[in-house]
């Protein structure tokens, strides 16, 4: 990428606990002047690799959402480039990518980018995921981020690039911690269906109590099914487990209701 890119864009990195995925992530981002690594109090050794690095700046701030702790990156910690490069701490840049923001991006001044994502496990790439394409380089003046169940979405008005190289994602954290995230994601997940105004096919699905399966299933075959061996069931039972997680919650949800109404 040519040098002048690191001056106009800053990354910005949310991390907790990441000390088996952030040495990836800013391995891939050396050619960024400043990169803004946002903390929510880390103790694994998170901190230490981080700094390692010289373009770090390391900030701290206590988490409460995607949403606000995303904003607060972008409008309390000085970045003053016109893109920012919003990525999660297991989320990197292949050299195909950093080639493309220099040679397609930039030069064409858009309000964004949308990236499709390249999926591992343990560094094993699947044939395809259930991630969806999001935008994550953006036009920090433009921006809208919302919160949606666990999650967030970065909205924006302008012209947005779809990116033909594929951003990596590859979480490598250990088995418990990323099973305590899904409990934790799932009783979001939860409140956001409580709320919903009307539900889609996949919700239906899981106030039936069956999406488990189905999503087990379809995970396994659009990761590669046998063709990708460990890793595409590994990545079938982690979709499954989830989703295991909320149909509890969800049906126990309902049972409870049923009952004070009783």
């Amino acid at each position: 990428m040519d040098i002048k890119a690191g001056a106009v864009i800053t990354p910005l990195v949310l991390t907790y606990n990441e000390a088996p995925n952030i040495g990836r992530t800013l391995e891939s981002l050396r050619w960024a002047e400043r990169v803004v690594v946002l903390d929510s109090g880390s103790s694994d050794g998170t901190e230490e690799l981080a700094r390692s690095f010289p373009n770090v700046d390391w900030r701290f701030r206590p988490f409460d959402s995607f949403k606000a702790q995303t904003e607060y990156g972008l409008h309390q910690t000085e970045i003053e480039t016109d893109y920012v490069l919003a990525l999660d701490a297991d989320m990197s840049l292949s050299p195909a990518v950093i080639e493309e923001i220099g040679a397609r991006f930039l030069p064409g001044k858009f309000a964004g980018g949308l990236f499709a994502f390249q999926y591992c496990i343990a560094g094993q790439p699947l044939s395809g995921s259930l991630y969806p394409a999001q935008v994550r380089l953006f036009r920090r003046d433009a921006i809208q981020i919302e919160q949606v169940g666990h999650g967030h979405k970065f909205y924006l008005p302008g012209a947005v690039y779809q990116f033909k190289a594929r951003l990596l994602h590859d979480d490598r954290k250990p088995l418990e911690r990323w099973a305590a995230a899904q409990l934790a994601y799932s009783a979001q997940e939860l409140q956001r269906l409580r709320s919903a105004p009307q539900l889609g096919w996949r919700d239906r699905l899981r106030q039936l109590g069956v999406m488990p399966l189905v999503m087990g299933l379809y995970a396994y075959c659009k990761a590669g099914g046998p063709l990708r061996g460990a890793a595409a069931a590994r990545y079938a039972y982690e979709r499954a487990t989830f989703e295991c997680l909320l149909a509890l919650r969800w049906l126990t949800d309902r049972l409870e209701k049923a009952d004070r109404e009783d």
